[in-house]
């Protein structure tokens, strides 16, 4: 991530936690200047004269910040709630959803008060025992690439392994996973990885890494314990999808034929108007599909906008080939949902 950044905020109060204090100094030994802020959520020294190179200095700039807001958003259907300990992605996908919701400047946000947040997931927990309460640490970040900063993803993973009723998941594309492979995680955190076939990652998820550098960092997860996931997303339905999935899954399977707790859920590729426009600004000479013909239907989500999702047709066959090639391949596995 270093070499990434362009530039690093801190907000004044950060330098409060000690978990502040560690992050600066070790972004100060690494040579980052570093700039100070009233608050993370007011950050005007991003550069940028065009939407396209906002976007771009916004990906290479990190701001580091006092989380004040604790009561967490629900997070359907992949588990009950989320847990907010980084925002924003180092990745660089032309679909991603987070286009329409990091504004036109998306820096990644790290936060230094773990300890209140993982404070309020305990509340939630307590709440709603003896069930068990799952919660994503993964819903607006990938939080992987900026883990030996803020070591969030560690002190979470201890703290879940120690809550009878409470569960941890988190997906990342990123491999850098060493520092999580020796914890005592006693299976209360699930990390899955998100794939997809060779050609999507090369034409629209840029900076992220290949897919067989995914499918090893998980095969290393699952031999130290971990359970494990895979999410299929966005799934694009054009051309030769078939045979290119179908690829990605004999991939799949002959790295993991060996373990058997693994879920699976796989979505299918959508978009908003706003993303729609975001995106072709951002990238104008895209090729990501976002056609609004007789492949489309509009759809209203769990937050209140619409949204372009496959018609019905096109999910049955999607549908039908997802469940055939995991039962093929993982017959064991656990198909949490496909959409």
């Amino acid at each position: 991530m270093s070499k990434l950044l362009n530039r690093v905020f801190f907000e004044e109060q950060a330098l409060d936690y000690s978990a502040g204090k560690a992050m600066y100094n070790k972004l100060k030994a690494q040579g980052h200047d570093i700039e100070f802020l009233k608050s993370h959520n007011r950050v005007t020294g991003i550069p940028g004269k065009t939407p396209r190179d906002s976007f771009f200095q916004g990906k290479n700039t990190l701001v580091v910040g006092v989380r004040k807001t604790l009561d967490f958003a629900s997070c359907k259907p992949s588990a009950h709630f989320q847990l907010p300990l980084v925002t924003g992605c180092q990745g660089i996908c032309e679909y991603c959803y987070l286009n329409t919701q990091l504004g036109k400047k998306p820096y990644t946000r790290l936060y230094v008060n773990i300890s209140d947040i993982l404070a309020q997931a305990r509340k939630y927990i307590q709440e709603r025992q003896p069930e068990k309460t799952i919660f994503e640490a993964a819903a607006t970040s990938d939080p992987v690439p900026v883990e030996p900063y803020s070591g969030a993803l560690a002190q979470a993973i201890n703290f879940f392994a120690r809550q009878e009723y409470g569960y941890l998941k988190f997906v990342t594309k990123f491999p850098a996973i060493d520092s999580l492979l020796n914890l005592d995680h006693r299976s209360h955190t699930r990390i899955r990885y998100s794939l997809n076939t060779d050609r999507i990652i090369h034409d629209y998820e840029h900076r992220t890494p290949a897919l067989s550098n995914r499918i090893q960092a998980l095969s290393r997860l699952l031999e130290h314990g971990y359970p494990g996931g895979v999410i299929i997303a966005p799934v694009i339905l054009e051309g030769n999808w078939q045979e290119e999935y179908g690829h990605m899954m004999k991939k799949l399977a002959m790295a993991l034929s060996d373990y058997r707790d693994i879920h699976f859920e796989v979505i299918s590729h959508r978009f908003t108007r706003k993303a729609k426009s975001n995106i072709l600004e951002v990238f104008p000479q895209t090729t990501l599909p976002m056609g609004e013909d007789e492949s489309r239907t509009y759809k209203f989500g769990q937050f209140g906008y619409g949204k372009l999702v496959y018609n019905k047709e096109l999910l049955q066959e999607m549908k039908s080939f997802f469940t055939d090639a995991i039962g093929e391949h993982f017959p064991a596995a656990e198909i949490d949902y496909i959409i």
